[in-house]
């Protein structure tokens, strides 16, 4: 029976789980449903059953699970302190002990943004790069982001360095779930670009998309703006132009600070492609003053919907 690494993305509605080989070599990925507002002991219970089916599947011993939680947890204990988006926010959770109870392997969480960071370090972009220096954007929901510097995933006393999405880019802004105004998860996360879009369409000034969504506005997304855009739509490509020169204050912020080779954007937003990344380059080439941004790679996510789960299984495999 050979050893293989668990990785586990936990979201708020569905549960991802990889099983691979100390390279990264996928061997199995599953999808199910959290069912959060089952509770903690539930969804934990569920994770460890789905990690139980498939290496019985696959005939190996899982040696090292990682996983990824949506939220703060304390990295020597594996407890989660708090899981804002889901119900009871998890805190307090023991969930590393009860995971390790049930399948007897060593086991290591992290935030799930610093997570998804690691798969691109590893197994992506950053890959075979022991002295690169990124910075990960992730653009769903909400939108979160880690820092990796010389090679590794730096992630600060509490876990909670690279926190990109909560820089502030306007003062007094919209107010965030943070509690803080004027984040950058305000103004380019999934949610918010949606918002502005549904906006458009109902003051009458975006009819190509009201036409493509048929004026319902639950079927607003970036992905039915970015097809509205290319469809002539100049309302909305204008939206996603300023949603991108917020990102790309953003980005050079951290290039200006930091001065990474590598700055990847991932998650559903970054699928908006070039509306989205070349505004975002042109405003880091226009802000970025002190030194030349030539050397700077800006790129979307090699490992996109799967930076997650195998981030967590690089966090198993590193862990050991």
């Amino acid at each position: 029976m050979a050893d293989v690494f668990a990785g586990v993305d936990l979201g708020g509605t569905r549960i991802k789980a990889a099983l691979a080989t100390s390279d990264g070599t996928l061997l199995l990925e599953q999808v199910t449903e959290t069912k959060s507002h089952s509770g903690p002991q539930v969804v934990l219970e569920r994770i460890a059953d789905l990690v139980a089916r498939m290496t019985a599947e696959t005939g190996h011993r899982v040696v090292s699970l990682g996983m990824g939680v949506p939220g703060l947890v304390d990295l020597a204990t594996g407890t989660t302190k708090f899981l804002p988006n889901m119900p009871t926010k998890w805190r307090d959770v023991l969930a590393a002990d009860v995971l390790r109870e049930k399948l007897d392997c060593r086991v290591q969480l992290l935030n799930d943004a610093r997570v998804a960071t690691l798969g691109e370090l590893r197994f992506g972009h950053g890959q075979g790069r022991d002295d690169l220096t990124m910075a990960f954007f992730g653009l769903g929901t909400g939108v979160g982001g880690g820092i990796a510097v010389d090679g590794k995933l730096r992630l600060g006393p509490l876990g909670a360095a690279g926190e990109l999405g909560h820089q502030s880019i306007i003062p007094d802004g919209p107010m965030c779930g943070c509690g803080n105004r004027g984040c950058l998860e305000t103004l380019v996360s999934g949610a918010a670009i949606a918002a502005e879009g549904i906006r458009l369409m109902r003051t009458g000034q975006a009819s190509t998309l009201y036409d493509l969504v048929e004026g319902d506005a639950q079927k607003v997304t970036t992905k039915a703006m970015a097809e509205a855009a290319h469809a002539g739509d100049e309302i909305i490509r204008e939206a996603i132009r300023k949603t991108a020169e917020y990102l790309g204050i953003a980005i050079a912020n951290v290039v200006t600070v930091l001065h990474p080779e590598l700055v990847v954007i991932g998650g559903g937003v970054a699928e908006m492609g070039d509306l989205l990344m070349q505004p975002v380059r042109d405003t880091v080439k226009t802000r970025v003053r002190m030194f030349p941004t030539d050397g700077v790679k800006i790129t979307r996510s090699r490992m996109g919907e799967h930076a997650g789960v195998m981030g967590a299984v690089a966090l198993a495999i590193e862990s050991v």
